[in-house]
């Protein structure tokens, strides 16, 4: 559309406002050299991010790694700063510069024919919805994991038994288990080692006493309580690292091809990804996997640290061809970015946020702590508005 425009000879009165935009967007390559340095963005980025992100996996799991409560809270909190952040500052807002209504590819075609920006967001948060929703009530009916009393049991006559459980179900679902949730586990987890056959040393050693009984049934309910806490945690954490892949995939291709903002993007790119994958990383630490799945948080993590590294090795190998500014990369990008957006939101918020702080009845009563918590949370989410002035998606 562009080409039919003479920028010489422009009647504002007269001349159709798509064309003005389509020509003053027009891409092209950007790519200004400096290969020596973007190919070393790959491995700075690729060590970097992958070792903020496996750091809080291997401190969970060997002891004289181990950081004191701070550090860890930091991490967590700062990094689910950063992830809210992102949703907003680095996603939603490029997403509209792609593709909202003000842009070329807004402004023409079935592009313009609906606010398809944020349709694609409230769609990404309603099918993300459904999916955490569907996959909560599959692990509650598979385990006859059920709710406790609610208040409709008390004051009205709705048909149904009662019922209680020693783990809450925000306990379980919830990212915090910094001290409840392992102390209920770990309370239990003694009657693994302990033989068979042997009770509590207040009856005989028999096979038969109630002792070996009560054993038995410890080691079923620690079993099942964490592959109830696992399974509802892992599909919120997959659909975060999912959310968190698709900008990583963008990033690194912009990376890869920009042109005079390289210099910028690179130094920031490394604070970023690295606080991103602390965040990550952090969060599934707190995640109780089960020992036929011991190989999956370490393949999370190099899943997340080579995203980036990968994307920008494509990036180098386009560098003379790739447009980010044309209709195509627009699409493709602005749809990434809006899909990743609205999972992010509600991941961030409703995961992250609303489930950590607000509906966790398990959360820590320490004055000092939570003030930390929170003041973590705003320093993740004021550095990456900070980050995106300078442009991270630019």
């Amino acid at each position: 559309m562009s080409a039919d425009l003479d920028p010489a000879s422009v009647n504002l009165d007269t001349a159709d406002p798509a064309q003005i935009i389509c020509y003053l967007n027009k891409g092209g390559n950007d790519y200004n050299g400096q290969l020596g340095a973007r190919v070393s963005a790959i491995f700075v980025i690729l060590l970097v991010s992958s070792a903020a992100t496996f750091f809080p996996v291997l401190a969970a799991r060997v002891k004289w790694l181990r950081v004191n409560i701070y550090v860890y809270l930091f991490a967590r909190y700062f990094g689910a700063g950063v992830i809210v952040a992102t949703a907003f500052i680095h996603l939603l807002d490029p997403a509209y510069s792609e593709i909202g209504p003000q842009t070329c590819v807004g402004m023409t075609g079935h592009w313009a024919d609906y606010a398809w920006c944020p349709a694609i967001v409230l769609t990404s948060i309603m099918l993300i919805f459904l999916l955490d929703f569907g996959a909560e009530r599959w692990v509650e009916s598979k385990y006859g994991f059920s709710h406790s009393e609610s208040i409709e049991d008390i004051i009205t006559d709705k048909p149904g038994p009662k019922h209680s459980r020693s783990l809450t179900h925000h306990q379980l679902h919830s990212g915090d288990q910094d001290e409840n949730m392992h102390d209920a586990i770990a309370a239990a987890q003694d009657a693994r080692h302990v033989p068979l056959g042997k009770n509590d040393g207040s009856g005989s050693g028999s096979g038969s006493g109630s002792g070996t009984s009560d054993l038995e049934d410890q080691r079923l309910s620690v079993v099942e309580q964490e592959e109830q806490s696992f399974r509802q945690q892992i599909a919120a954490f997959l659909i975060l690292e999912f959310g968190v892949i698709f900008h990583s995939v963008i990033i690194g291709l912009n990376l890869g091809t920009t042109g005079a903002e390289f210099a910028t993007l690179y130094p920031v790119l490394v604070f970023h990804q690295s606080f991103e994958g602390l965040g990550i990383g952090a969060r599934m630490s707190a995640i109780p996997f089960p020992k036929r799945l011991g190989w999956l948080p370490w393949f999370l993590c190099a899943g997340y640290g080579l995203t980036t590294p990968v994307a920008i090795a494509i990036g180098l190998g386009l560098r003379n061809t790739y447009d980010a500014g044309s209709t195509t990369a627009n699409i493709v990008s602005g749809v990434l970015d809006a899909t990743s957006a609205g999972i992010l939101i509600y991941t961030g918020l409703v995961e992250l946020l609303a489930r950590d702080f607000l509906f966790n009845p398990e959360l820590t009563r320490d004055s000092r702590r939570l003030v930390f918590m929170v003041v973590c949370l705003y320093l993740g989410g004021g550095y990456n508005g900070i980050v995106g002035e300078v442009g991270v998606e630019r």
